[in-house]
């Protein structure tokens, strides 16, 4: 068997939605109950309050009681992430210590989004979360999202830093992916479900999936398979996973379509989301539920 990468992160974490009533107040109940089936599934890791989580939408103390609730569910048998992301920098800071407070075993660090400061800037604001708190940090590049992606220089300057550890990639860009994980030494991970397998057989330590919520088994038998160096295996696995990813991260908004696949499979009483995110049209769903079904999870 091949040397296998590093993983500070686990291998396979799920970036979980936030689970609300219908009135849109936090189900901490459903929110135990995503985590502990996902544990079950074969999730190393669980990620609370990131971009899938609506973490713009959620708020303290909401944030701080999902961490606690999560964390007593399966604490003890996965790996707990919070998001401290903000353009604030002295509010992340604030997400940052609370989650630690709270018990989380690491952070995820998005860039400073909208006001889009300098690569200077962003050095400076990640490196201020980093001292905030003693927990190991994972980095992440989507400038999609955010509009300030992480320079070379960048990540050259912190991956320096004792805590930060590791990168969530989704830029799309595998090959300069790789060629940073091979310079920085830093973990990385897939951040599109669609390169999950690309990004694995470019060295990658594993993924942060939204998929997952509801085919973690069969991401679990991809990384145990490419671990085992059966790469066609995989292969095939992952090509017979398309028609799921895209039915739930074709729209552009996972967030959205991986609510409604868990309230079909009767996972979460609801679907309900936060304003700006509405629930998806009638068709949306009926081609994520024919994508469910194919592949067997309904």
């Amino acid at each position: 068997m091949s040397h296998l990468p590093a993983r500070a992160f686990g291998s396979l974490c799920t970036a979980m939605v936030t689970p609300f009533h219908p009135d849109g107040s936090i189900d901490l109940d459903s929110a135990a109950k995503v985590a502990t089936k996902l544990v079950d599934d074969g999730c190393d890791t669980i990620l609370l309050s990131g971009t899938t989580g609506e973490s713009p939408t959620t708020h303290q103390p909401e944030k701080d009681e999902l961490t606690t609730a999560v964390k007593e569910a399966v604490g003890q048998r996965a790996l707990i992430m919070c998001g401290a992301g903000s353009n604030d920098t002295a509010h992340a800071v604030r997400i940052a210590v609370a989650a630690q407070a709270r018990g989380a075993d690491a952070l995820l660090v998005v860039s400073p989004y909208y006001n889009r400061p300098s690569q200077k800037g962003l050095v400076a604001h990640v490196q201020a979360i980093a001292e905030a708190t003693d927990l190991p940090i994972m980095l992440y590049d989507i400038p999609g999202r955010t509009g300030l992606a992480f320079s070379d220089e960048t990540l050259d300057r912190l991956a320096a830093h004792p805590r930060i550890k590791g990168v969530k990639d989704a830029t799309g860009n595998v090959e300069q992916g790789v060629g940073r994980m091979h310079r920085t030494g830093l973990e990385y991970y897939s951040g599109d479900d669609g390169l999950n397998f690309a990004w694995m057989t470019g060295g990658a330590s594993g993924f942060v999936s939204v998929v997952a919520h509801v085919a973690a088994r069969q991401y679990r038998q991809m990384i145990d398979l490419l671990d085992a160096d059966k790469v066609w295996e995989a292969r095939e696995l992952s090509y017979g996973l398309r028609p799921l990813v895209q039915a739930i991260m074709g729209g552009g908004q996972g967030a959205v379509m991986v609510k409604h696949a868990l309230h079909l499979q009767g996972v979460i009483a609801t679907p309900t989301l936060r304003l700006p995110l509405v629930t998806a049209d009638e068709g949306d769903v009926a081609r994520l539920c024919r994508a469910m079904e194919d592949a067997g999870l309904l």
